[in-house]
């Protein structure tokens, strides 16, 4: 070996490693498969975790980083499915529980008792498990022969960063020295757990653990009743009909772009409600949970876009903008998980036209607000893929695409926003909070409130969201 050279000297071997690095016994297949099992049960667990806090995390932070960090496992699990079934492993076994212990340590953060705990499992616990277990592979692993599972691993590592980091960050804010006193018992037991089953990835020692349940003792309850945080004060409030102000000819492009942000911050109430569908929709391919995430995550995108157009013009959104929740509260209490995909499926059918995402998207270009126009052409972009994937999934279960268009109709009729009840049980006045923000923005333009424009009052009671009339008022 010490006499072979390259020719003239090239690197050898794609550049991927060294000729000694690639003589190294390394990972057998069945070894490898093992190990990548095992990191895909804990991605698809946290994937799991993730989706299944969105709706019922009070933090809007939170809400929007547990959609991306849904994405990402989602991604990972894909990616690490596709390399296994080409490892000789007929069948597959990717849905067998690889340890028992590492069942409990998944259940205990899945059931965490607080939002700070969640942070800890998942940020403190869980994820620098997982990127001890796929550091390692590459360590162990031939880097030549092996090579594809190593981009995968690469690849995840990257991401999983990125979430540590994130998590760090909400564990400074969130944790104080009490609570992680609190908590210790607890973070004992998934160290247990992870001891127990020798480490994630099954290298390690076993060490034998007597684990009892602790959060996991009681079955884990989905929750579909959506939480905000103090931000979000009249969270019931449908006093301004953003739609009816869009698509009115006698309204100027700037005050629209107002709605259109409104519309875009408002769609935190989309990852409520997905989340909801991909939680009590069980038994479906992984390209399903894959297409669904990654269409959550971009609805949470487009929600920060909103977020941030506001702060753009100086408008102090939580007091200047009343977000609601009323649509995922009522698709998820009232209607089954194919109805509310129904829903949603019609929605996108509905952007489609040319009063749809490209009127947006003229509206912002007509703005003079870059970042209005930006922000319509990407949605507008990342509704057409929505579309796909209500095709793929939504539309081939009902088998019927005019079918599938009716029933989404149907299933959104039958919803009951229960406007007046919500009034007259103090939830919300439905404070017309329109005439307070385009005066701010105005301010913030240097120019004088049209006053046609600052007397716009339409609400939500008879007419909605798709211009559709409403018989009356629930």
């Amino acid at each position: 070996m010490n006499s072979y050279r390259s020719y003239k000297n090239l690197p050898s071997l794609a550049g991927l490693c060294s000729m000694e690095a690639a003589m190294k016994p390394g990972l057998s297949v069945e070894a490898c498969v093992a190990r990548l099992k095992r990191s895909h049960y804990l991605l698809k667990r946290l994937h799991q975790i993730f989706n299944d806090r969105i709706t019922a995390e009070p933090i809007y932070e939170l809400k929007m980083a547990f959609s991306l960090h849904s994405h990402y496992c989602a991604e990972h699990v894909a990616s690490l499915r596709k390399r296994v079934s080409e490892m000789r492993e007929p069948p597959l076994g990717l849905d067998e529980i690889p340890h028992a212990a590492l069942e409990i340590f998944c259940d205990e953060i899945r059931a965490a008792a607080s939002t700070e705990e969640l942070a800890l499992g998942v940020y403190e616990k869980a994820l620098p498990a997982l990127k001890e277990a796929l550091a390692k592979h590459i360590t162990d692993t031939n880097p030549l022969v092996d090579h594809p599972s190593i981009r995968v691993c690469r690849f995840a590592l990257l991401e999983i960063d990125e979430m540590l980091r994130f998590g760090a960050g909400c564990i400074a804010s969130l944790v104080t020295p009490e609570i992680r006193v609190a908590a210790q018992p607890w973070l004992t037991l998934l160290d247990d757990c992870l001891a127990a089953a020798g480490g994630l990835d099954g290298a390690a020692v076993v060490v034998e653990k007597t684990l009892a349940r602790q959060r996991s003792a009681k079955a884990y309850r989905y929750e579909p009743v959506p939480q905000r945080d103090e931000r979000f004060p009249d969270a019931y409030n449908m006093g301004v009909n953003a739609e009816v102000f869009l698509y009115d000819e006698k309204f100027s492009p700037e005050p629209k772009t107002l709605m259109m942000f409104y519309k875009r911050l408002r769609e935190i109430d989309v990852p409520e409600m997905m989340a909801s569908i991909i939680a009590e929709t069980p038994g479906k391919p992984w390209d399903y949970y894959r297409d669904m995430t990654r269409q959550l995550w971009d609805e949470a995108r487009h929600a920060m876009m909103g977020e941030v157009g506001f702060v753009n013009l100086g408008i102090d959104w939580p007091k200047q903008v009343m977000i609601n929740f009323t649509w995922s509260l009522a698709l998820n209490t009232q209607l089954k998980p194919l109805e509310r995909h129904a829903v949603l499926y019609f929605i996108e059918q509905g952007l489609m036209p040319k009063t749809g995402k490209r009127f947006e998207w003229e509206v912002g270009q007509a703005s003079h607000n870059p970042l209005s126009a930006l922000f319509q052409d990407y949605d507008w972009a990342d509704e057409v893929l929505h579309a796909r994937v209500g095709r793929d999934w939504y539309v081939k279960q009902i088998g019927d695409a005019r079918r599938a268009v009716d029933y989404g109709d149907e299933c959104w009729s039958k919803v009951l926003m229960n406007w007046e009840s919500w009034r007259k049980e103090g939830k919300t006045q439905h404070r017309n909070w329109w005439p307070d923000l385009y005066t701010a923005a105005c301010k913030n333009w240097n120019i004088q409130p049209d006053p046609v424009v600052l007397g716009y009052q339409t609400t939500y009671e008879t007419v909605r969201a798709d211009l559709k009339n409403l018989v009356g008022s629930a």
